[in-house]
């Protein structure tokens, strides 16, 4: 039999590896004990850490990251209480939901979804939303996983690189572990915030898909002495009117999260703490990570790229919901708290919850739809000015979609709108005599290599009775 003793110390090192990580035996046998020893490994401490990372590196995805640590922690703190929904509360918001409908129906064009809108549990939430945060949150755990293997690499003396390459990709698995297990802590303790499937702003939920979460329904109401009915059809209307609009703008939903993915893109980690804290890192007890990813300290200050597609995304979010709050507004108007509960809304937005501060630091992002007051009075002036049906033509397509200059001058495209709906021509400004200017000299040009060319045009080819055969004669 072939002697299958590794012949290389990188080799050996590697088979220790695998045997620690494989789960095979009891521990190490005294020989390989004996090469710890000779490597300045202790393999007490070696085995500890083994031990705690041996499931993230079995079960961890080819690129180091194992989204199912995210899942599964998430589930936890969401089915953590062992609260369901009773066949009252189903009632209760399938009710609400179906006067929201017809309110709805008054108030916007924009029609109905196909599914009904539902009930729906904390760990529903988590199991329908995960996918999203994942694509959202993958870049920046790229970026660390890969960072940390980087530099604890640097941090390696130069004659001890070869022996370690087998724990590159366990390293990895380490950072990018940590990371899911951190992003499933926050999505855990986001569902246990969120009232309804939109109330984050983004399109977290699948499309078409509208949800109240009726666990978290009780401590939203604490506060504002409104009745539970009243809540229930103010929040079923607005979540009815957001799953709607995104619905209906099919494009919308691509165009906002790729306006997220492309902020996260830019996120690169600081390598400078983090080098710092790979020097005195301990993967047996990987706490101090832990610590420095929930707080933020390994993102960098935003870059002046990042601080404009902040603000692209900012005026992109209130776009969109000050149309929600208007409409919902609108439908709601019957109701007598309607306006108390607005406000609320409005105030919890502008502030977030406790875990949407944690997505904010693990993540670098914050979803808030800072200029909301602002977008909600613009659609107002347009439903004022044109009308629903002309106001919700301008989701129809996204170059119709008002932007942050119509937001910053509701009253200019107000203007436009009316002379539209008049059929009279739009008031011209100055990108349309640029474009004037360009035609014109294009035309120029086009005219001057006629007359280069000799003038008319060849006569065989505009003969009365057809084009000439080409074939010869």
């Amino acid at each position: 039999m072939a002697d299958e003793t590794p012949d290389r110390p990188e080799d050996e090192f590697q088979e220790l590896l695998r045997n620690l990580l494989g789960g095979g035996g009891a521990g190490l046998d005294p020989e390989q004990l004996e090469s710890l020893s000779r490597m300045g490994v202790d393999p007490a401490m070696l085995q500890q850490m083994m031990a705690q990372m041996q499931h993230a590196f079995a079960t961890g995805s080819d690129d180091g990251i194992d989204w199912s640590a995210a899942k599964k922690q998430a589930l936890h703190l969401a089915n953590k209480d062992g609260l369901g929904i009773t066949a009252g509360d189903r009632q209760d918001f399938d009710q609400a939901f179906s006067l929201a409908t017809l309110w709805l129906s008054e108030a916007t064009t924009i029609s109905d979804l196909a599914a009904p809108a539902q009930a729906m549990t904390r760990g529903q939430w988590v199991e329908a939303t995960l996918p999203v945060w994942q694509e959202l949150a993958e870049p920046v755990a790229d970026s660390i996983a890969g960072a940390l293997t980087a530099a604890i690499d640097e941090q390696t003396p130069e004659e001890m690189r070869q022996l370690v390459a087998g724990a590159g990709t366990f390293m990895r698995r380490v950072g990018g572990s940590l990371f899911a297990a951190q992003l499933g802590g926050v999505i855990g303790r986001l569902s246990q915030e969120v009232v309804s499937g939109g109330d984050v702003g983004i399109p977290v939920m699948p499309d078409g898909i509208a949800a109240i979460l009726p666990q978290n329904f009780a401590d939203f109401a604490r506060d504002l002495d409104v009745t539970d009915d009243q809540l229930a059809l103010y929040l079923g209307t607005r979540e009815l009117a957001h799953a709607r609009l995104f619905r209906h703008a099919r494009w919308l939903r691509l165009h906002v999260l790729t306006q997220v993915t492309e902020f996260a893109r830019g996120i690169h980690v600081d390598t400078t703490a983090l080098e710092d804290l790979a020097s005195r890192f301990d993967p047996s007890s990987p706490e101090e990570l832990r610590s420095a990813l929930e707080s933020g300290a390994l993102l960098p200050q935003r870059t002046p790229a990042q601080e404009a597609a902040l603000v692209r995304l900012e005026n992109l979010l209130a776009t969109i919901e000050g149309w929600v709050d208007v409409v919902t507004a609108d439908a709601t108007s019957r109701l007598p708290a309607a306006a108390k509960i607005a406000e609320a809304v409005r105030r919890r937005r502008a502030v977030g919850g406790p875990a949407e501060q944690a997505m904010a630091s693990l993540v670098g992002l914050e979803l808030r739809p800072r200029r909301l007051r602002e977008a909600a009075a613009m659609w107002r002036a347009v439903t004022d000015a044109v009308g629903i049906e002309a106001r919700d033509r301008l989701w129809d397509y996204p170059d119709l979609m008002p932007g942050a200059s119509d937001i910053d001058d509701p009253q200019a495209l107000v203007a436009r709108l009316v002379a539209h709906e008049r059929g009279e021509d739009p008031e011209r400004d100055a990108l349309d005599e640029a474009l004037d200017a360009l035609l014109a000299e294009a035309a120029e040009e086009a005219a001057g290599e006629a007359e280069q060319g000799g003038g008319a045009p060849d006569a065989r080819t505009t003969d009365d009775d057809g084009p000439e055969d080409p074939r010869p004669v």
